[in-house]
């Protein structure tokens, strides 16, 4: 992959700030999409003196309705083409569903689904069109079953995963791969917007987002993966699961989710 121009929300801490600066150390302009414009502002001085590449900032609040159309007329507006996608922007909550906040709960919705497809439908089009492109997005293990504590974004993480395997096979034959990055627990701001820190998941080991871009990475390069799932023993989980009785696999989701 050389001389693109990716597109990375969520780009101002984990997992997305780990791609904006793979992809711009590879020679890739980037467009940085998060909420923070300080934060997008030193990323972008940043990668513009170490990597001598193109860093355009924009500053989006996904949870927002209209936001995704905003993004896309501003880049379009500055004659930008988007090569590859990362819909990377997501957070989830964790607690009992009659007791969690259900305004996070329909902004998570509009961040995690919402806004992940309009972005997909506006760029992926423009691809489509061109015969060429990719997209990322960012799903999560938590795809492959239900999740008690963590209801709604298991479900949108379901979601995520559905939407990029179906888009996965009707835009193949246009020149256009889309790929679910499914990573599991990982060390990032995240577990902690979602208080997951004390959860049995998350004290069994986690893996760093280092290793979990590095291959989606690869694996993008390769171009033959619809699902990726980085490391051995969250692949094991993931297909292990097919087997078990949906009953059976809630249960245990509820065990390794709940504080220690």
């Amino acid at each position: 992959m050389k001389n693109k121009t990716v597109l990375i929300t969520g780009a101002s801490s984990g997992i997305g700030l780990h791609f904006s600066h793979k992809f711009a150390q590879a020679g890739h302009n980037v467009v940085l999409v998060a909420r923070s414009e300080d934060k997008l502002l030193s990323l972008a001085t940043e990668l513009e003196g170490n990597y001598n590449i193109k860093a355009h900032v924009i500053k989006a609040d996904l949870a927002e309705m209209g936001a995704s159309r905003v993004i896309y007329e501003q880049v379009t507006s500055n004659d930008i083409e988007v090569d590859i996608l990362i819909n990377n922007a997501g957070f989830g909550l964790f607690g009992e569903f009659e007791q969690t906040e259900i305004e996070k709960e329909v902004e998570m919705i509009q961040v995690n689904i919402t806004a992940l497809t309009e972005l997909s439908k506006y760029f992926g089009k423009e691809m489509v069109n061109r015969k060429n492109g990719q997209i990322l997005n960012v799903a999560s293990t938590a795809a492959f079953q239900p999740g008690p504590l963590m209801a709604v974004y298991y479900a949108t993480k379901a979601y995520v995963l559905s939407l990029s395997e179906a888009l996965a096979n009707e835009w193949e034959e246009h020149g256009v791969q889309v790929m679910a990055l499914c990573p599991g627990a990982t060390k990032t701001g995240f577990s902690d917007t979602a208080q997951l820190q004390e959860s049995k998941l998350f004290q069994s080991g986690v893996m760093t987002v280092e290793e979990v871009v590095e291959e989606a990475y690869k694996q993008m390069a390769h171009q033959k993966k619809a699902v990726i799932i980085p490391g051995f023993k969250n692949r094991m989980l993931a297909g292990s699961i097919r087997f078990m009785p949906r009953k059976m696999v809630t249960k245990i989701v509820r065990k390794v989710q709940e504080r220690i």
